[in-house]
């Protein structure tokens, strides 16, 4: 099948990048402070280079886009791009936390067409190709229907939780605290969430790999005014990204809309 080479590579290039992960987490890293005042670590630099090093030497002509890599415009004219997060939850990885994840998508003319996201705390790597299906731990994963009497989950960012942005969608569903949109993404895309929600900026490399889980598992996938996502794109940047489940309830998924059109 299509990308089937490609896949096999990102599996095996994101477990040991994972496994590295843990260990340093176990025996100690160090943290800086990038231009943003957010922090990095020597993890998702290690991670960003176990990466770049497995997957460039397997297709070297392919262009890339990491949050830990300097970025050049030569990804642009590339036919096919990599789109990494090396560590997405950073702060629950410095806190050991099992919520950060490692998220890699190859971008196409656009679009995601094979994806990942490993948490190396849980083993769980969900993966995708696209029109392959989703799939956890090389397993098919097909979401399980909503039940009448299952009160809905929305994954939101700490600062929204408490600013109270999406309290017309918490009058209908349960939220929880989001600490890695990229690990949010899988878990709506295997169903044991139904939305994730934000209108904070984000990055290509945080939701490339979990906009090809939540297509292939069937649901929707858009940035913050409703747009569709685009990926290699000059600015790799959205003003927010609305996700939900393919068995997301109407409610929820209609109040995310609402609040859409509003944000335009």
């Amino acid at each position: 099948m299509m990308w089937d080479h490609e896949l096999r590579t990102l599996s095996d290039a994101i477990r040991i990048a994972g496994a590295e992960a843990l260990r340093l987490a176990s025996d100690g890293f160090e943290t800086y402070t990038k231009a943003d005042q957010s922090p990095v670590t020597s993890a998702d630099l290690a991670v960003n280079q176990i990466l770049q090093t497995h997957l460039l030497n397997m297709f070297p002509h392919d262009g890339w886009l990491s949050e830990e890599s300097p970025d050049s415009p030569a990804r642009l004219h590339k036919a096919r791009v990599w789109v990494i997060d090396p560590i997405d939850g950073t702060k629950a990885f410095i806190r050991r936390e099992p919520e950060f994840c490692i998220s890699v998508a190859l971008v196409e003319a656009g679009r995601p067409v094979v994806a990942a996201i490993f948490n190396p705390s849980t083993n769980e790597l969900f993966s995708a190709t696209r029109g392959g299906g989703l799939h956890l731990n090389h397993t098919p994963v097909s979401p399980h229907e909503h039940r009448a009497d299952q009160q809905p989950v929305i994954a939101l960012s700490l600062g929204e939780q408490q600013s109270g942005r999406f309290k017309t969608v918490e009058a209908y569903a349960t939220s929880r605290p989001m600490r890695s949109i990229a690990w949010a993404l899988a878990l709506a895309a295997s169903g044991r969430i139904h939305a994730v929600a934000t209108f904070e900026s984000e990055n290509e490399w945080d939701v490339a790999a979990g906009t090809l889980l939540i297509e292939e598992a069937g649901g929707t996938m858009h940035d913050g005014s409703g747009k569709v996502l685009g990926f290699n794109r000059p600015e790799p940047r959205y003003r927010g990204i609305i996700a939900t489940s393919r068995h997301c309830p109407d409610p929820v998924a209609q109040q995310l809309r609402s609040l859409s059109r509003m944000s335009t």
